[in-house]
């Protein structure tokens, strides 16, 4: 299950990095898995709401717990009824960014964290958990103080993985993605574009084979194989993964 902010929910037009590891791991995982999670929209800019299905490509698994605006302060809250509601086995999180820009210090951010943890855990006690570390934005380089609060949270996220992770439920901390640039891997100075979302998804990926010997290492070359078509497309182009979110939850791993 895809956890997270802007960043993952994405906006209509685009990929999205749950998309670039749904590919990644339907090349290299070699058994069946399913993308859950209690929402599938991207946010519509045009309207301010999460209410579009214009992905760039819609043939995929879209499920999700991402919102625009929304932190460890609005997930820690969500995060057991998801993970009980669609029998979540690992949660890719990366969320802290708008947390330490308009709700919390990275003290208090850092309690969430926990609480998160906490809450999918009385939801699901063998739920494994990765966590991106916050990638700094283009504030972070004009605002100091903001800047030193993203490397505190950092710090704090860090030790929070180590102090919580338990052989039941393991915790892994992602590394920040290789070589990401925000003048060159996103559109505006926070939100990933193509290759963007590329990094992102190769850091989850890199994190899980690395440590549980899931999938296989990310390609990293961040090219954009969305014009390949999908080889499960249904006729007419519609996207057959919308109306499967009960055959997909049947799958072995989620």
């Amino acid at each position: 299950m895809p956890v997270g902010d802007s960043m993952t929910i994405g906006s209509a037009g685009e990929h999205t990095w749950r998309y670039r590891i749904w590919q990644h791991l339907r090349a290299t995982y070699g058994g069946p898995f399913a993308v859950v999670g209690p929402r599938e929209t991207l946010y519509d800019k045009a309207t301010d709401t999460p209410t579009s299905y214009e992905y760039a490509d819609p043939d995929f698994p879209h499920f999700h717990l991402a919102g625009w605006g929304e932190g460890w302060l609005h997930m820690a809250p969500l995060i057991g009824e998801a993970v009980r509601a669609h029998r979540a086995d690992v949660l890719l999180v990366s969320l802290g960014l708008i947390d330490l820009g308009f709700y919390t210090n990275a003290t208090q951010t850092a309690e969430n964290v926990r609480s998160f943890v906490a809450e999918a855990r009385a939801a699901k006690p063998s739920v494994r958990m990765v966590f991106l570390p916050v990638i700094p934005n283009v504030r972070a380089q004009t605002d100091a103080p903001f800047a030193a609060e993203v490397a505190l949270f950092n710090e704090l996220q860090a030790k929070a993985v180590a102090d919580l992770d338990d052989p039941r439920s393991p915790l892994l901390l992602a590394s920040l993605p290789e070589s990401y640039d925000i003048n060159h891997d996103t559109y505006d100075g926070t939100h990933p574009n193509a290759s963007g979302e590329h990094r992102i998804a190769g850091a989850f990926a890199g994190a899980m084979h690395q440590a549980w010997g899931v999938g296989g290492e990310y390609d990293g070359d961040g090219s954009d194989t969305s014009s390949t078509p999908p080889d499960d497309q249904t006729p007419g182009g519609r996207s057959r993964y919308r109306s499967a979110h009960s055959s997909l939850r049947r799958s072995a791993w989620r």
